[in-house]
């Protein structure tokens, strides 16, 4: 397991842009495995978190600005437990995206990890702003 001290940063004054200028970011899609309810069931499902957006529209994976000082997968880990307070072990890289900003008209573009979550924090550095989710979808029969 990760085990990482985290505190939350301000200010994009380290963040990372590619050749493009395009920012880039970083996150994790946090899941874990859970029992099935039936009690003679030794099958588990495969639940994912997901945190409110900062507006509260949305559901989404906690991502963010991937700085100057750390990895990206250091990077990654610490926007996941300042959004959605949980740690957990990292992965290997499932991919990049590029997207557009609603808030600005840049452009980003995303690195994910899968993060396979030891932990459940109480308390974060984000806990007041946003809400975390376990969902899952049921298999079909």
């Amino acid at each position: 397991m990760v085990s990482y001290v985290s505190y939350p940063r301000t200010g994009r004054h380290l963040q990372r842009y590619d050749n493009r200028g395009f920012r880039l970011v970083v996150g994790c899609i946090p899941y874990r495995y859970k029992k099935l309810e039936e009690a003679s069931s030794n099958e588990e499902e495969i639940e994912v978190l997901v945190i409110s957006a900062q507006n509260g529209k949305g559901m989404l994976f906690p991502k963010g600005g991937w700085e100057n000082d750390e990895s990206m997968e250091d990077a990654a880990i610490r926007e996941t437990l300042e959004e959605a307070g949980v740690l957990g072990i990292i992965e290997c890289k499932l991919g990049k995206w590029s997207y557009k900003s609603k808030r600005q008209s840049i452009f980003h573009e995303g690195h994910m990890f899968p993060l396979l979550v030891k932990k459940e924090l109480d308390a974060w550095p984000e806990k007041n702003i946003r809400e975390r989710k376990w969902v899952s979808k049921k298999p079909s029969n």
